[in-house]
């Protein structure tokens, strides 16, 4: 067993977009998908640019503030995720610094609700 603790260090700085206070380190990779951890510090925001594939948010700790092509932004807390489908534009920001799980890729997500065949 390894225990890993999200988010510790420092990961690659990325300012694409229009994006400050992002970093991402990279977790694990398949040939459908890769998984990394997103940190972002206070008042930081992931510029609106298009998912290149879909893509799954987790908030570990922390607040974000997301939006998809709408525009219209929605507040995540820890234990609560945002999925975007390819190609949509979508943005996060945070007020107080974020931890995040990020998956993109070729990935099914279930709904989370009880009566989707796909909750397990």
């Amino acid at each position: 067993m390894r225990v890993l603790t999200l988010g510790a260090r420092a990961g690659r700085p990325v300012d694409a977009h229009g994006s400050r206070g992002f970093d991402v380190t990279g977790l694990g990779i398949t040939a459908e998908a890769h998984l990394v951890t997103v940190r972002l510090r206070p008042g930081g925001v992931v510029g609106r640019h298009p998912a290149a594939g879909r893509q799954l948010l987790v908030v570990l700790s922390g607040d974000a503030v997301v939006s998809g092509s709408h525009g219209d932004p929605v507040v995540l807390e820890p234990g609560q995720a945002a999925v975007w489908e390819p190609n949509e534009l979508h943005e996060t920001r945070s007020e107080t610094g974020l931890v995040a799980l990020l998956v993109e890729g070729d990935v099914d997500i279930a709904s989370g609700e009880r009566d989707d065949p796909s909750y397990a």
